[in-house]
């Protein structure tokens, strides 16, 4: 036992004592969060260039009233007052007579106009959007532009036209819209949480409001932070058992400890990185959380269980890594084999958004509940502002340990057999012949 942890201290030291280990702890949550991070650096860095819009109202009904509702966002949201600083851009409206009878090549002319950067977009108002039911072709309003799906512009034009058609439908159903001053006031539902009583007193305290990025971050942040951790520990094992194998370092290393000590050496070492970073990024977040007097949002219910699932985590898709390490030859065999090993970790990431939006369903209680892919579904279902019950990671937690085991028992027959093998190729059949028999 004692030399399994002077290979696991062995391993342990040669990584956190490393530069590279220091940088990627730093840089490792900056370009995970580098999308958020840039959204925050840059969201007041707009582009004020006007955007210069040309509309065909082949109704004959919006255009003029466009050209009012622009005209009073430009006065209120362009300039600020007190500075005189341009803060957004002026969207201005030219009116373009429709041709009749060539649409197509007005509308080519114009585009080739936005091509140049002499409009920015081109907006076309079919003639029958007053009474869609009866003219459903003609009803329709088009945006036409370089980036239209993602054009602030087109999001804007929405609201006024809209507030004028029903204007206009209440005019022409015999309604005076004055007399009816909120008709066209939205009511949006808000997101609360569920009314609870505290135990003691019985006194019944109000819903939380919940937002949207609430119920995705709480949800995200831990698995993230999983992600990183399983990438830190388990994942680099595969190609340094393949280059200690390759350099005939592992030959010498056998020549004291056995080929089991050897591999869990490694494991324990891995798990010994992974909890070091994840604790100070555990700490250091919860800290930083605290002082923006957030501390509310910390799941601390959920640390445990990300500890938890961390470490025997670390030990199954480690025990992977090193077994399939020890079956490859060179750099060039470990690189094949690196997507197959990590596969595991990765397909859960790509089914998050229906495990946040339904944690609840058949679905998601079935594939958490899958050993490989239960230490990043089951903290995630844990995070949702839902919750989950509590004998779904219980049980998760066991089949993960259970997994782990023979992960480690399977891998270490493997890592017996294929540390000394030299020159035969890492073949499907020979891993699972090498598991089976030793």
């Amino acid at each position: 036992m004692s030399k399994l942890w002077k290979v696991a201290l062995r391993e342990y030291k040669a990584t956190v004592r490393t530069k590279g280990f220091i940088i990627g702890l730093v840089l490792a949550p900056i370009l995970m969060g580098g999308g958020a991070i840039g959204m925050a650096l840059f969201k007041d860095r707009v582009d004020t260039r006007d955007r210069r819009v040309a509309v065909i109202d082949r109704s004959g009904l919006l255009a003029e009233v466009l050209v009012r509702a622009a005209n009073d966002r430009n006065s209120q949201v362009v300039i600020d007052r007190e500075s005189g600083e341009k803060l957004r851009p002026a969207y201005l409206i030219e009116i373009v007579e429709p041709h009749e009878t060539a649409r197509d090549s007005q509308l080519l002319q114009l585009s080739e106009q936005v091509r140049r950067g002499q409009l920015h977009a081109i907006l076309e108002i079919g003639e029958g959007v007053l009474h869609p039911r009866k003219h459903r072709e003609t009803a329709v309003i088009a945006y036409y532009g370089a980036n239209p799906a993602l054009d602030e512009v087109r999001q804007w034009v929405g609201r006024p036209l809209n507030e004028e058609l029903r204007r206009l439908r209440l005019v022409g159903a015999g309604i005076d819209p004055t007399t009816i001053p909120d008709a066209f006031d939205w009511i949006y539902p808000e997101s609360l949480g569920l009314v609870s009583a505290d135990p003691e007193t019985g006194e019944i305290a109000d819903a939380d409001r919940s937002t949207e990025l609430q119920a995705l971050l709480l949800p995200l942040i831990p698995v993230m932070l999983m992600f990183l951790m399983i990438m830190m520990g388990a994942s680099p094992l595969l190609q340094a058992v393949t280059e200690e194998k390759s350099q005939r370092i592992a030959e010498v290393m056998l020549g004291s400890v056995k080929p089991f000590q050897f591999m869990m050496g490694k494991l324990v070492g891995g798990v010994g990185v992974s909890l070091t970073a994840a604790a100070v990024y555990v700490v250091g977040g919860v800290l930083f959380v605290r002082h923006l007097e957030l501390g509310e949002y910390i799941p601390y219910g959920i640390l445990p269980w990300f500890f938890a699932f961390m470490v025997t985590a670390v030990f199954m898709y480690g025990a992977l890594g090193a077994a399939l390490g020890s079956a490859c030859n060179d750099a060039t065999e470990a690189q094949s084999m690196a997507l197959p090993s990590m596969l595991p970790v990765m397909i859960p990431m790509f089914v998050m958004m229906p495990m946040v939006m339904n944690p609840e369903s058949a679905f998601a209680i079935g594939l958490s509940l899958f050993p490989l892919f239960t230490p990043i579904l089951m903290l995630l279902r844990q995070g949702t502002p839902s919750g989950i019950p509590l004998w779904q990671p219980w049980i998760g937690l066991f089949l993960v340990a259970l997994t782990a085991i023979l992960f480690v028992w399977a891998g270490s027959r493997i890592f017996r057999v294929g540390i000394l093998m030299q020159g035969t190729p890492p073949k499907l059949g020979n891993i699972v012949r090498w598991a089976v028999r030793g």
